[in-house]
Order: structure tokens, then C-alpha cells, then sequence
């Protein structure tokens, strides 16, 4: 009786996930063809929805779908899918600023090369804000909720399997090339390719890994015990329908949290950061957070370690090249201060949890300062406190090399052993 109840339950937050993003995909086809529009607030509630949804579907989908294509594929192909909620919304952003590159001047017109009498709309921050929202969101809540969740049921540090040292390697490696960026202030097509070079170079290495049964747990598991032909059916439909769900949300999402901002007098860089983030990477937190509950932290910490490889190498290396296709003309897309200021301050952050896994375990302090960290500056959204905090973290990095002779061995092993550690992984 009692698994009757959970697999009815199951398939009840199923039908919830499709129910969430019928009314998005509904107004979205009303203004395609009757040209009705939202307002900015409810826009950004039922196409956020939408989003939300639609990540939850792809995400079961993506657990379900490993029982049946090969380990290679499925790497590559769920890789590509996990992150589309975040590429999305991103992809939007970077779009309008090709087609867009000196801003869109709303309400006004242009004179001497200034908006008059109207609102700028700068697409490339908000394609920045978005990135950087949704990198530093996953480590500072998804990284530390499953240690403090794991920490408050088992009372002793989170241990990791050795095999995750292939993502630290690839997420270090995409860390440190991206101060380079930092620098340069601007990502250029060249970043792209070195940055989806590093992508497909994590892709190709995992897929030598052991394969091993996924962890199936809520509708997953409701799918996953399908006989094999209705549970392939059911996989494919939820990919093109969460995917149709999202891709259909990602444009009115993004314009109504613009819109938003400018109604309520809000920067409009501070909703596209967080607001848009949290609809996409809290599904994926949350089933994370479930895992880990239910004695299974270590495989909720190595998604989300994966995730943020996904977003550090494969989608930020994506906005340039979608930049340059809206614009016409092979361009980089040139960051401001304020976003070169974050873009340090998110690689900075990228640096030290790094550096945090590196003895394979982390505890309830590193967890705790991962996350007040990142909780603090949400209040404080000043250019010195950016730096500062940026210089907190590579400080706190640079300190745990210093003193701590092992993880010194591990960065060497990982600089040097490349080929070693992946045979470790398929070993352990």
C-alpha cells in the first residue's frame, strides 16, 4: 500500500510539472497568433512557471533516459539537455544583443548616439547578469544545501567518490581561463572554442567512466518501472514537450523580468541575475536536496558539480557564438565594469569551492561559508563590496593551498596526471 501511495504521488508531481507550464505554452501561442501580451509581472510569474516546469520534466527525463541509450550518449546528449533551462533564458539575452548592439531604445529615439526621452535596454549585461546569476546560485545554495542537509542527518563531513576529481579537473581548468576573460574584458569566439573545446573534452572522458544503474527516486522511479516501450515513449515525450515548454517561456520570461524592473523602478540587472536563475536551477537544486535526504548526498553533489562544469564551459562559451550569429559579423561581446566586476567575482567563487573539494570530503564550516558568502553580497550590490568579496574568496583559496600539503599534491596531480586521473575514475 505504502508504494502504491508513493508511486500515486509520483505521478501526481508529474502531472503538476505539466500542468505548470500548460497556461505558459497557451499565452505564448495567444501571442503569436492574437497578439495578447502579459503584463510584466504576470508574465514573469506564468512563463517562469513555464520554466520551472519544464526543468523539472527534463531533469526526471534525464535520470530515466540513462536506462536506456549507451553511457556515451547519454552524457552527451543529457549534458546538452540539463542545461537548457539556464541556455535559454541566456540565449535570449545574448541574442537581443546582437540584434541590439548599442541597446534598445524603448519609448524614445536615438540622438547622437544617446536614448532620448525613452529606456535603454543593454541585452549584453543582462546576457552577463544571467550567466553569472546562475554559476554562482548553484555552488552558494546547491553545493551547500546538500552538505548542511547531509551534515544535519549523518552529523560527519560530506565524502566524495575519487571519480569526481575528472569535474574539478575540467572545472578548474574553465576557472582558471577565465580570469583571462576577466582581464581581456571581453568573451571572445577564441574563449568559445577553448571553452566548448573543454566541454566536449569532459563529455569524451566521462563517457570511458564505469556506467553505472542511475538513482531513480519520485517520478522518476514511476517512469523508470514502466515496461521498456511505454517507458521510452514516455521519455521522448517528456524531452519534446519540456523542451517545447522551456524554449517556448525563455523570450517572455526574460522580457517580463526587463519590463518588471523598469515598472517597479528595480534594476533590472538584479532580477535577471536572481529571479531568472532560481526558476531555472531550483528544480535541479531541489531533486539534488531530495537525493541527499534520502542517503544518496554523494550522487546529488557529483550532478551538481557536473552541472556547474556544464554552465562554466558549455554555456558561457555559447553567448559569444550566439552574439556573433544575431550581429552578423564574428564579435566578441565587450563586458562593462559592472560585469567584468562579476565575472571575477563568480570565477573567484568558482576558484575556492574548488580548491574546497579538493581533499574529497567537505564539511559543515566550508559548506556554511560557501553559503553566507554568497547570501551576504545579495544585500550589499556596491563595486567595492564585488572586489572585496572576490578578493575573500581567492584569499581563502590561496590560505587552504598554503597550509594544507595535500591539496597542494592534488592541484599537482591534476595539472599533471590528466590521463591518470580518468583511469582512476573508471577504476573506482
Amino acid at each position: 500500500m505504502n508504494s502504491e501511495k508513493y508511486s500515486a504521488r509520483s505521478w501526481l508531481w508529474l502531472l503538476l510539472a505539466i500542468a505548470a507550464s500548460i497556461p505558459a505554452l497557451t499565452f505564448r501561442v495567444l501571442g503569436i497568433f492574437t497578439g495578447l501580451h502579459l503584463e510584466p509581472a504576470s508574465a514573469s510569474l506564468v512563463f517562469g512557471l513555464g520554466i520551472v516546469g519544464g526543468a523539472f520534466l527534463v531533469a526526471w527525463a534525464c535520470q530515466v533516459a540513462q536506462m536506456d541509450i549507451s553511457q556515451a550518449l547519454a552524457l552527451a546528449v543529457l549534458a546538452l539537455v540539463a542545461v537548457l533551462p539556464e541556455y535559454a533564458v541566456d540565449m535570449v539575452f545574448a541574442w537581443k544583443a546582437g540584434a541590439h548592439p548599442l541597446g534598445e531604445c524603448v519609448g524614445g529615439a536615438w540622438v547622437n548616439g544617446e536614448c532620448v526621452g525613452g529606456h535603454l535596454y543593454d541585452y549584453r549585461s543582462y546576457a552577463a547578469a544571467n550567466m553569472t546569476g546562475s554559476n554562482r546560485l548553484l555552488i552558494g545554495i546547491g553545493w551547500a544545501l546538500v552538505v548542511l542537509l547531509f551534515w544535519f542527518r549523518q552529523k560527519r563531513a560530506l565524502a566524495l567518490e575519487r571519480g569526481i576529481l575528472l569535474e574539478l579537473v575540467f572545472l578548474g581548468a574553465a576557472t582558471a581561463y577565465s580570469f583571462l576573460i576577466f582581464f581581456r574584458r571581453e568573451i571572445a569566439l577564441w574563449d568559445a572554442g577553448v571553452l566548448i573545446g573543454l566541454f566536449g573534452a569532459y563529455i569524451w572522458l566521462s563517457s570511458r567512466a564505469e556506467t553505472r544503474e542511475p538513482e531513480l527516486i519520485g517520478p522518476s522511479a514511476a517512469l523508470g518501472s514502466l515496461p521498456k516501450g511505454p517507458r521510452r515513449l514516455a521519455t521522448v515525450l517528456l524531452f519534446l514537450y519540456s523542451a517545447l515548454a522551456i524554449l517556448a517561456s525563455a523570450e517572455p520570461f526574460a522580457d517580463g523580468l526587463v519590463e518588471l524592473g523598469k515598472s517597479l523602478e528595480i534594476d533590472e540587472f538584479i532580477l535577471v541575475q536572481w529571479v531568472a536563475p532560481l526558476a531555472s536551477e531550483s528544480p535541479e537544486i531541489l531533486i539534488a536536496a531530495i537525493f541527499t535526504l534520502q542517503r544518496n548526498a554523494t550522487a546529488a553533489m557529483m550532478a551538481l558539480v557536473s552541472a556547474k562544469v556544464n554552465q562554466w564551459t558549455l554555456l558561457v562559451g555559447c553567448i559569444p557564438v550566439v552574439y556573433s550569429i544575431s550581429l552578423g559579423d564574428a564579435s566578441a561581446l565587450h563586458l562593462d565594469e559592472r560585469q567584468t566586476e562579476e565575472f571575477l567575482l563568480t570565477a573567484a567563487q568558482s576558484l575556492f569551492a574548488v580548491v574546497l573539494l579538493l581533499r574529497l570530503r567537505i564539511g559543515w564550516p566550508g559548506a556554511l561559508v560557501l553559503f553566507l558568502l554568497f547570501a551576504s553580497q545579495l544585500f550589499i550590490p556596491s563595486i567595492h563590496a564585488r572586489y572585496i568579496y572576490s578578493f575573500v574568496y581567492l584569499g581563502l583559496a590561496m590560505l587552504l593551498l598554503a597550509v594544507d600539503g595535500p591539496r597542494r599534491a592534488v592541484v599537482w596531480h591534476m595539472v599533471c596526471g590528466l590521463f591518470n586521473v580518468t583511469a582512476g575514475r573508471r577504476g573506482s
